[in-house]
């Protein structure tokens, strides 16, 4: 009878042990597919707020390539001198710098939040007239560091050839 008593409460006992273990072990995957689910959710929905907070209605109309992450990150580490092409929204218009060589200068904000402010010499290339805030605009030039966010310039040709040409696109037009 002792053996019955004892044969039965081992066998509830490996019951008990496999119903633990198989219920954690079905568990464990599914919990950390929910974190990692979770995670991805919260990193989509970060980015998603992010676009909607910094890019308005137009920047449907901007392409999808372009060079923000090379701003991005020359602007984190300090770094000037580098060819970008990339596109944003006007935040700015500003006054003309006559002094020494004629540049038009806006603040342009970049798809990825990063604004920069574009000067673009009006001695060398037309100017963009009816440029407003809120506009969609391309460009293609030098970056420069700056710490409120750099300066794109040589938006133009250099008559000289030592430079490669930017070039700045607005509705449709290539500002060269």
């Amino acid at each position: 009878m002792a053996n019955k008593a004892q044969m039965g409460i081992g066998a509830v006992i490996i019951v008990l042990i496999a119903a633990y273990f198989g219920v954690d072990l079905q568990k464990q995957p599914a919990s950390t597919q929910t974190v990692q689910d979770l995670k991805l959710q919260n990193q989509i929905l970060v980015e998603k707020e992010r676009s909607q907070t910094h890019v308005d209605s137009k920047s449907e109309n901007l392409p999808l390539d372009n060079d923000d992450a090379k701003i991005q990150q020359a602007f984190q580490t300090q770094k000037s001198d580098i060819q970008v092409r990339s596109s944003g929204i006007v935040k700015a218009v500003l006054a003309d710098d006559n002094n020494g060589s004629r540049h038009q200068k806006f603040i342009l904000q970049l798809q990825n939040g990063l604004t920069v402010l574009v000067a673009h010499n009006i001695d060398l290339s037309p100017r963009i007239d009816g440029l407003q805030k809120g506009d969609a605009l391309e460009f293609y030039g030098e970056y420069e560091y700056s710490e409120k966010g750099g300066v794109i310039h040589w938006t133009h040709h250099d008559p000289q050839q030592r430079h490669t040409d930017g070039w700045l696109k607005y509705k449709g037009r290539t500002y060269q």
